[in-house]
C-alpha cells in the first residue's frame, strides 16, 4: 500500500497490518452508532482536521474514508465480526482518491470502538503483539485471544468527535 502510506500515517497508522481478514462474508448487521462524519484536530496549527466518513453499505457493511491532510482521502469497506469474545470493525482498504489501490496484500485492519455521545474511540488492533504473518483468520483469532488479556492487545486511542452540521 505504498500510495497510501502518507495518508495511514496521519491517521497513526503504519502502513495496513493483515495480510488475512477474520471473516470473508459479514454476518453482523452494522451499529448505526458510528455511522456519520467524525473529526480529530491535528497538532498543527492552521491545518483542517483529519476527517473520518463513516456510511452504510448496506444492512452489513460500511464504507470508511478518512482525509488526513485535508484533500486526498482513503477508501475501506468494513464490517463488523466477533473474535475471541470481541467485537471488532474489519477494515479492507481499497484505494485512494487519486484512483490508486493497494500494491499489496496487506490491506487488513482490525479496531476496537465506542461511541460515547458525540465521541468516537477506535482503536486498531497491534500487530506487533498479535504478529502480523498470519496464514489463515483461524491462526489470527488464535493468536488474538492468547493475548486478549495483554494491554498491548490494541494501539492507542484515536479519538474523533462527531462534526457539526
Amino acid at each position: 500500500m505504498k500510495h497510501l502510506l502518507p495518508l495511514l500515517a496521519c491517521f497513526l497508522f503504519v502502513g495496513c497490518d493483515f495480510t488475512v481478514p477474520l471473516l470473508e462474508t459479514p454476518k453482523l448487521d452494522i451499529d448505526k452508532s458510528v455511522l456519520g462524519v467524525w473529526e480529530q484536530p491535528r497538532p498543527e496549527a492552521n491545518k483542517p482536521p483529519e476527517r473520518l466518513l463513516v456510511l452504510p453499505l448496506g444492512k452489513q457493511e460500511y464504507l470508511v474514508a478518512f482525509t488526513g491532510d485535508g484533500t486526498d482521502s482513503i477508501y475501506a469497506r468494513g464490517c463488523l465480526c466477533k473474535t475471541a469474545g470481541l467485537t471488532l470493525i474489519q477494515l479492507t482498504w481499497i484505494g485512494n482518491s487519486k484512483g490508486e489501490g493497494p500494491d499489496d496484500n496487506r490491506v487488513y485492519q482490525f479496531a476496537s470502538f465506542a461511541v460515547n455521545g458525540n465521541q468516537l474511540s477506535l482503536r486498531l488492533l497491534n500487530p506487533d503483539t498479535v504478529g502480523r504473518d498470519a496464514k489463515s483468520a483461524a491462526e489470527l483469532t488464535k493468536s488474538i485471544e492468547a493475548n486478549k488479556a495483554s494491554p498491548a492487545l490494541f494501539r492507542e486511542a484515536m479519538l474523533f468527535t462527531k462534526a457539526k452540521k
